[in-house]
């Protein structure tokens, strides 16, 4: 029976599913740092003639092999057979609702900041000081650091 099927991103689940697959869409994101390419480009030819791939992931290089960055007026090419849709930017092509969305998700933690100071307001929100990524001229955020070529700092009270 058709339908839709999620599935945790291992190689190994990829490597069965993908044959199999009418639409593969990549979502994977490392914060601060390049996706890794989860998707082989064996397995983007093992799938179906006419199937497609959207990878949501190519802002930060796609966690496909195949992946390239497209855009809203070019979005698609075909690699192996199969449709690629790697547009960066994304919400981009629906720029007053994304607007909303993310002053919806970003006012909260702007108001915070602003009431409290960077300091507290980090210091309360886990969330908030896990997005910290550069403090005092050196990178925290280990991912970042990494990316870099250089070792993270560290912050003492936060």
């Amino acid at each position: 029976m058709p339908g839709l099927r999620t599935v945790f991103s291992t190689r190994a689940a990829l490597q069965h599913l993908a044959p199999r697959a009418d639409l593969l869409i990549g979502t994977v994101l490392l914060p601060g740092a390049q996706t890794p390419k989860l998707v082989t480009r064996e397995m983007v030819a093992s799938m179906k003639q006419g199937a497609v791939i959207v990878d949501i992931s190519a802002d930060q290089g796609g966690c496909c092999e195949t992946t390239r960055p497209t855009s809203h007026s070019d979005p698609t090419y075909v690699v192996e057979g199969v449709t690629h849709y790697c547009v960066t930017n994304m919400p981009g092509a629906v720029p007053r609702t994304s607007t909303f969305a993310l002053n919806n998700a970003t006012l909260p933690l702007v108001l915070a900041l602003a009431g409290k100071g960077w300091r507290k307001a980090m210091q309360d929100d886990p969330h908030l000081r896990a997005g910290l990524n550069v403090l005092e001229g050196k990178i925290i955020c280990e991912a970042v650091a990494q990316a870099q070529g250089v070792e993270a700092g560290v912050v003492e009270g936060l």
